[in-house]
């Protein structure tokens, strides 16, 4: 009985350092570039290894945001049931969207700069981008709810609004190699959300 639980533990283990490894070299090399070689080398196991967990590449970099996937809107579940504003989920969503991209940038630079080049990927990138705007929707129902959010709004138009902005955001500090704070935007990206770029002296 011992055994058989030593040896699931040493294939989850193995399972989990060749999806690490993966994401690391396709941060180092992007996907296309990385080799399955490159990527056994960096988990520590030999390149036949691979082929026993995943199919190729693109099955390490689909089931590692697979995972990864679950792991985070159930942190950003979380974050937003904690708040009593609209303004506050709004704002404790970006943040922690921002908080788990600076907390793992191999992450960050393997969404921005390569998933969306992967075909196969297509389908589960739409499938993130669909969950993340219901979030936005739920929290601008609130808000309209509270006042504080306009009534004729478009809101399809409103969630791709928000969701396009975080995104470039995020984008613009992957490009920056993660040198300045990420979540120190999520304040500022709130509040033009909020007031807009318009004076309100203007007539």
């Amino acid at each position: 009985m011992r055994e058989v639980s030593i040896s699931r533990i040493d294939r989850q283990d193995k399972y989990q350092r060749i999806l690490r490894a993966g994401i690391s070299v396709f941060a180092r090399r992007g996907v296309f570039r990385a080799t399955i070689s490159e990527i056994a080398r960096e988990a520590g196991v030999a390149d036949g290894t691979i082929y026993l967990y995943f199919k190729n590449k693109d099955d390490i970099l689909a089931r590692f945001f697979e995972g990864r996937t679950e792991e985070i809107f159930a942190r950003f579940r979380k974050a937003i049931d904690e708040a009593d504003t609209a303004r506050d989920k709004l704002f404790r969503l970006i943040s922690s969207h921002m908080e788990a991209f600076q907390e793992d940038r191999e992450m960050a630079v393997v969404f921005q700069a390569e998933t969306r080049k992967i075909h196969a990927m297509a389908c589960h990138v739409n499938d993130i981008s669909a969950r993340y705007r219901d979030l936005i929707a739920e929290i601008i129902e609130d808000g309209q709810a509270e006042g504080i959010i306009r009534k004729d709004l478009y809101i399809a138009l409103v969630k791709r609004f928000i969701l396009g902005a975080v995104d470039e955001v995020v984008n613009t500090w992957v490009l920056a190699e993660g040198k300045y704070d990420l979540v120190s935007m999520a304040e500022p990206l709130v509040d033009l959300f909020l007031r807009g770029i318009g004076s309100a002296s203007e007539e």
